[in-house]
């Protein structure tokens, strides 16, 4: 059996829409203090390879969070792992995260970012499961529209395996639901 049911995005893909991702906001950013947030552990290949493609200065920092735990539904239930450490007072923030799906942890992360006084704050994710959602959330910057598929790959896991696979893939369910 493969773990792997299919490839849905190809590194290929995901190149050339993180470089078009990159243009939009090197352009819409240029001249402003900007600080992009990685979502950890799924976001940190989605902004490394984002920031390599700004042509603005930027700084990182990062925010883990949990919401799923070992499973492969969100539990709706968010926690902070791990905080910013820098202040973002007066500057603008874009979230980066790989994939939105019920949108309660970027609902809540942009609420709780927003308290600490940020020009503004926007979102951007590598994918978005808009078939999953249960509260309304804008993204910004919007790489790839999926279907309701358990993937993995560019940074995206099942129980801390498989975000090193370059593709996006679907997971073959026996894995899963085993």
């Amino acid at each position: 059996m493969s773990v792997i049911k299919k490839v849905l995005i190809s590194r290929d893909e995901l190149n050339e829409k993180v470089k078009e991702l990159g243009n939009k906001i090197s352009m819409e950013y240029e001249g402003k203090d900007l600080i992009m947030v990685g979502v950890l552990k799924g976001g940190f290949i989605f902004l490394a390879d984002l920031i390599r493609e700004l042509k603005i200065p930027v700084e990182i920092d990062f925010i883990s969070v949990s919401s799923y735990g070992s499973s492969s539904k969100s539990s709706g239930v968010v926690r902070i792992i791990k905080d910013i450490d820098v202040s973002i007072t007066n500057k603008h923030v874009i979230i980066v995260e790989d994939i939105i799906d019920t949108g309660l942890t970027l609902k809540y992360l942009k609420e709780m970012l927003y308290t600490r006084g940020p020009l503004d704050v926007k979102i951007i994710a590598a994918l978005d499961k808009p078939s999953r959602r249960k509260v309304d959330i804008d993204i910004d910057y919007k790489g790839f529209t999926i279907p309701d598929e358990f993937v993995v790959g560019y940074g995206l896991d099942y129980a801390s395996k498989y975000r090193n696979l370059p593709d996006v893939c679907i997971l073959n369910e026996e894995i899963y639901k085993s």
